[in-house]
Order: C-alpha cells, then sequence, then structure tokens
C-alpha cells in the first residue's frame, strides 16, 4: 500500500505539476473523508506521512479504559487489548491505533476518491491559472493536436491551449503534429477547467517575433513605436533608435535580409514594411506610404488631422495599395487622414483654389473677419506702435485717411508708406456702394447735384477713398510707377462714397448708360397682326410673315 501511494504521488507530481504539499494534503483529506464515512467522526483520527514524504499511515487516537467500562469502541480501548499493542500503557492513557485503508468498505472509498478528484482538479486549476495569468502577451510554442469548428487545439505539456478560428491568419494551414509559435492572448478559468487562448493575427505577435530575431529589440536599443496589420497581408512597422550609431531599419532588415526573412517566414509570406518614425508629420506620413514614392505631403488641417499627398503618376496605385490596404494601414499608423493625389490632379486642385474657397464660405464656416491693424498679415510692430500713438488702432480708421493726413503722421516714412499700401491692397477688400441707373430725366438734376458734391469736398479738403493713391497725394509723389494704375483701380482709401473725382465721374457714368438703356428699350415693337416683338430692321414678322414698315410720327 505504501508503495503504491508513493508512486501515485509521484505521478500527480510530475504529470499535472500539482505542487507536493498540495497533493499531501489531498491524500490527507482523502483518508479522513473515507474514515468518516466508515465510522462517522473524525475528528480522533490522525493522519501521518514519513520524512520522505513517501509513505502515509492512518491512524485512530483511543483512551484506554477498564475492560468492565468501555462505552464507546470508537474512542476507547479496552485495557487488555491495549496491553497486546503496547505493555507499558496504562488506563487513562490515549494509544494510536493503526487503521488499514483496505479495511474501508466500497461505499467510503468511493465518496472519498469523488471528493479527491474534485480537489486534485481544482487544486490543478488554480496551479496552473497563476502560472500562466502572468505569461499573457508571451509567446509560447504547442503542438497541433486536433481540431473541431475551425478552432485549434494546441498542446502546451501541463494543459493545451486554443487558437480560434478568428486569431489565425488567412493564409496559414495547419496539419497534425505541427509545430505552432503563438502568442498567450486570454487566460480564463471555466468550470471544466483552464482555457488558454491564443493568437497569431495581433499586431503584438508580430512584436514579439521580431524581439525573437532582433535583439537590438529585446535590449531597447530600438524601439517599437507602433505596429498596424491586416493579417496574412501587409503590416507597418514604425521603429526608431535610442542610440545615434544605430540605424533602427538596417538592424531590423539584417545582413543581407537574413532577419527580416526569418519574419516572414513565420508570417507565411505576409509583407512587411520597416519604417523609420519621425516627429515631423510630413515626414512620418511620406514614410508611412512606403514603398510608394511621395513627393510632397501638404498638411490641410493640423487639429482635424487632415493630409494629402502628392505622388507621382507611376506610384499612385502603389501608393493607394489593393483594394486601399497600403493607405488604409498608413492612416492608422500615422493616426492621419491620407488623402493621395497624383501631381497631374494637384496642379488641377491649384487651378480651383479661389473656386473651392469661395463654396466654402457659402456652405462651411465663415473666416472670421479682422478689425485691428495689429491683426494684419505681415504688419510691423514698428508700424503698430506708430499708428497706435495717433490712436490708429481700427482698419477702418486706417483707410478712411486721406493722403495728406496719412503722410502727416508722425513717425510715417516713405517706406512705410508703401508697406502699409502693398498689405492693404494684398488683404482688405474695400466695398464701393454701386450707383444706381438714373432715369432719362433726371439725367441733368445728377450731374449738377455731383458737380456741386464734387465742389464742396474738393474746397473741404476731402478724404481719398479708391483701393490706391490718388495722382495729386504723397503716395503718388513717392510712388509715381504704381500711382496711375492704383488710381485707375480706384486708389488707396475707403469712404463709402469715394473721392470727389470719383464721386462726380460715377453719376455721369450712369446717366450715360440709362439713355442707352431707354433707347433700346423704345426700338422694340409689337407686330399689329400676332403681337409678336419686331425691332425697326426688320421686314417682315419672323412669326406670322407679314410685311412690315416704320415711319417716323411728326411729333417725334
Amino acid at each position: 500500500m505504501q508503495s503504491e501511494l508513493s508512486q501515485a504521488i509521484k505521478q500527480l507530481v510530475q504529470e499535472r505539476g500539482i505542487p507536493e504539499d498540495l497533493v499531501m494534503s489531498t491524500i490527507e483529506n482523502f483518508l479522513l473523508a473515507a474514515y468518516k464515512k466508515k465510522f462517522g467522526v473524525v475528528d480522533n483520527a490522525v493522519v501521518r506521512f514519513s520524512d520522505d514524504a513517501m509513505e502515509v499511515t492512518l491512524f485512530a487516537k483511543k483512551k484506554i479504559v477498564p475492560d468492565d467500562d468501555l462505552d464507546d469502541p470508537v474512542y476507547e480501548i479496552p485495557l487488555s487489548e491495549a496491553l497486546e499493542m503496547n505493555e507499558d500503557c496504562e488506563v487513562g492513557d490515549e494509544l494510536l491505533i493503526e487503521i488499514n485503508p483496505k479495511e474501508f468498505d466500497r461505499v467510503s472509498v468511493q465518496s472519498a476518491k469523488q471528493k479527491a478528484r474534485q480537489s486534485l482538479r481544482e487544486i490543478q486549476k488554480d496551479t496552473l491559472y497563476s502560472e500562466y495569468k502572468d505569461k499573457v502577451g508571451e509567446m509560447i510554442i504547442g503542438y497541433y493536436q486536433r481540431e473541431r469548428n475551425g478552432n485549434i487545439y494546441v498542446d502546451l505539456g501541463k494543459t493545451e491551449g486554443i487558437l480560434p478560428k478568428k486569431y489565425q491568419s488567412p493564409r496559414e494551414i495547419y496539419h497534425p503534429n505541427d509545430r505552432i509559435k503563438a502568442l498567450i492572448y486570454e487566460v480564463v478559468k471555466t468550470p471544466t477547467g483552464l482555457q488558454i487562448v491564443l493568437s497569431r493575427n495581433h499586431a503584438e505577435f508580430v512584436k514579439k517575433i521580431f524581439e525573437l530575431e532582433v535583439p537590438e529589440i529585446y535590449d531597447k536599443t530600438i524601439e517599437i513605436t507602433k505596429i498596424v496589420r491586416e493579417p496574412g497581408y501587409r503590416t507597418k512597422i514604425a521603429v526608431r533608435s535610442t542610440r545615434e550609431d544605430v540605424d533602427p531599419v538596417g538592424a531590423c532588415v539584417g545582413l543581407k535580409g537574413v532577419r527580416i526573412q526569418a519574419v516572414v517566414r513565420e508570417l507565411e509570406g505576409e509583407k512587411i514594411d520597416i519604417l523609420r518614425y519621425s516627429l515631423d508629420s510630413r515626414s512620418f506620413i511620406k514614410n508611412a506610404l512606403s514603398p510608394a514614392e511621395v513627393n510632397q505631403v501638404v498638411i490641410l488641417d493640423e487639429a482635424k488631422k487632415l493630409a494629402l499627398a502628392i505622388v507621382p503618376d507611376a506610384s499612385f496605385s502603389l501608393a493607394i495599395g489593393k483594394q486601399g490596404l497600403n493607405v488604409r494601414l498608413a492612416n492608422r499608423l500615422t493616426d492621419w487622414n491620407i488623402d493621395v493625389k497624383t501631381e497631374s490632379q494637384f496642379s488641377e486642385m491649384d487651378i480651383s483654389a479661389e473656386a473651392k474657397r469661395a463654396v466654402s464660405a457659402l456652405f462651411g464656416e465663415p473666416e472670421e473677419e479682422i478689425q485691428k491693424i495689429s491683426e494684419l498679415p505681415g504688419i510691423t510692430p514698428h508700424l503698430v506702435e506708430t499708428l497706435s500713438k495717433d490712436k490708429i488702432e481700427d482698419i477702418e480708421s486706417l483707410v478712411a485717411l486721406s493722403p495728406e493726413q496719412l503722410a502727416a503722421l508722425e513717425g510715417i516714412t516713405a517706406e512705410d508708406i508703401a508697406t502699409l499700401h502693398k498689405i492693404i491692397e494684398e488683404n482688405v477688400e474695400i466695398v464701393e456702394e454701386e450707383p444706381s441707373a438714373a432715369a432719362p430725366a433726371d439725367t441733368e438734376v445728377a450731374e449738377e447735384e455731383g458737380a456741386e458734391a464734387a465742389g464742396e469736398r474738393a474746397a473741404e479738403g476731402g478724404v481719398a477713398a479708391a483701393a490706391g493713391p490718388a495722382a495729386d497725394s504723397p503716395l503718388a509723389a513717392i510712388l509715381p510707377d504704381t500711382a496711375a494704375p492704383h488710381a485707375a483701380e480706384g486708389g488707396f482709401g475707403g469712404s463709402e462714397g469715394g473721392s470727389a473725382a470719383a464721386a462726380a465721374e460715377r453719376p455721369a457714368a450712369g446717366t450715360e448708360e440709362a439713355p442707352a438703356e431707354t433707347a433700346e428699350e423704345e426700338e422694340t415693337y409689337e407686330c399689329p397682326e400676332c403681337g409678336t416683338a419686331i425691332t425697326p430692321d426688320m421686314a417682315t414678322c419672323p412669326n406670322c410673315g407679314v410685311g412690315l414698315t416704320f415711319e417716323e410720327s411728326a411729333e417725334e
């Protein structure tokens, strides 16, 4: 019995990996359960193991009583029987009597066996869980055991793991007894035992393979900043080096590509792009689109992370990838939304830039108008400070100044006037009110009123109102080459009515156009037969064909 028990203890320790002390505790509980089933009590049962823990003995502790005073045979033993076992015993002593487990009945043994098996299962589950829970995220090697419903069961030695179908690479095929290298993805306790979930399609799996193949990654000389993967098709890895003398990409590729080829073989031929990580968004986006060549990267919106990559026409399909795979992985790797355009497409975008800005202004978010002179692009702090001394801080106040007033400001030089003129011309849009067309009967009155207004404004000094300098202004004297064109365009200034000359000319222009339009309207007649519109140069009606003759009346 002792030999068989010791063999059973060794087998449990070696095969199931259960600690020896837990096995001994289970055996003790097994014997106590059988003892209780046979005698109904367990408080006087004693289990003792040998010093080498290979032998176990069950004792019943009983008190020695006189032969004629025996009340409970379970707890007491007569003196005569006790003397047969030990000649030195006396009444009142306690004697340990060895119990042979083979004397237990079948029911007692079955009950104890069931309890022992349950205890061993729980111990094994807890032991394996404590061993594997700290290995989540680590690599493990096992062997193909069986397959059911697409899930592969892998023999891990002490236990078995499961490689679900959703965590398998679509390009991999397995056969019985195949060696499988996988990542421990999850460890879960279930009522039936411990479940160790394995994976081969996560990005972390590729990282662990690189750590095995590239020592610089394992010792942190090279850091993998991010990995994105489409299992079975393509993987992109961004790496950087913590030492300037180590090339991160070259170290991962290895001499003649030995290291990267080992990784590709493990992934069954999956394509791998290794690129250098960069803090500069443009460089990182350009690298992320490899193996395609990128000529330029344009940042469209920094806040929304929108970027445009311009590639040669020949590299467009390579940059997009099959079914958009390459650019999709680049988006995930860089955390940018990348739009890929060819050079010809980008040139068309540049041509229609103004139209796109106009549409954006109509349907998009309106741009904020600048009000202060200090907000003008290209304005120097010197000009802002000089104008502020004269309490000129708004753009409206600046463009309302006459040429004489602008030139008379303290600290303003001819160069400053030229700079102001250029900045306002490029950034400020001056909208003038369009004069309404005057009726023919009011033409003379409008001309007289315009002449009188012009005379009054000229007498009072006037205010410059054109987009460029007036012909007789200080700006015109300083900038003779630009004065005439800008005067033709409207000059430099910003009142609603414009300068005296412009105010006088605009009504006159309106009166000249009005009679012409009236004359055109008067030269249209109706056919007396069908009512179709006709003109004096027609000989017949275009609708009914009747002959036409036009005569001037005596009143006209």
